[in-house]
């Protein structure tokens, strides 16, 4: 079972998403921590006595947006990341997006993959991640979208948001 991240385990979790993903796509730890004063931002995680997995989201009205979503690195190809994204898209039950990189190598390709294999869809258009935080990179992205694949309009609207209430640009 998902529970929501007591702040208390911020640091935990932090150390996650570090050897998790590369440097442009995590804000620096003040910026990332300060997050939880935004009413939309959650994270919740799977434990026992230590982390093996979390899920950081965006709880829009018309969309849920995974920002972040890992497992510790001693618990994968356990099926714990499939059982904490079944468990996230049933509690907040509405479409739900993420973003991923392009199915350049096999890492990637097997990423995709993973989400395919739980209803995800890849969707084809161009779409570029701005920088998360000040001194990081624009990093091209794609965006796939649970139960169906988006059409060009749906695609803009979430873009729209993303871009808006997540990484502050606007269009």
């Amino acid at each position: 079972m998902i529970t929501k991240l007591d702040i208390s385990e911020f640091d935990e979790m932090f150390s996650i998403m570090k050897t998790s993903f590369p440097l442009d796509e995590y804000r620096p730890y003040d910026e990332q921590k300060a997050l939880f004063e935004n009413e939309y931002y959650s994270v919740f995680v799977k434990k026992d006595e230590k982390i093996k997995g979390f899920i950081a989201v965006w709880d829009f009205p018309e969309i849920l947006f995974v920002e972040h979503f890992a497992v510790n690195p001693n618990y994968r190809n356990q099926g714990i990341g499939a059982k904490i994204l079944k468990e996230v898209t049933r509690l907040f039950d509405k479409p739900v997006c993420l973003e991923v990189e392009p199915p350049e190598n096999e890492t990637t390709k097997r990423r995709i993959g993973f989400y395919e294999r739980n209803g995800f869809y890849l969707n084809d258009y161009p779409y570029i991640q701005p920088p998360i935080s000040k001194g990081k990179n624009p990093v091209p992205l794609m965006i796939m979208s649970s139960g169906k694949e988006l059409s060009q309009t749906e695609f803009h609207i979430i873009k729209e948001r993303l871009y808006h209430s997540v990484y502050k640009v606007f269009l």
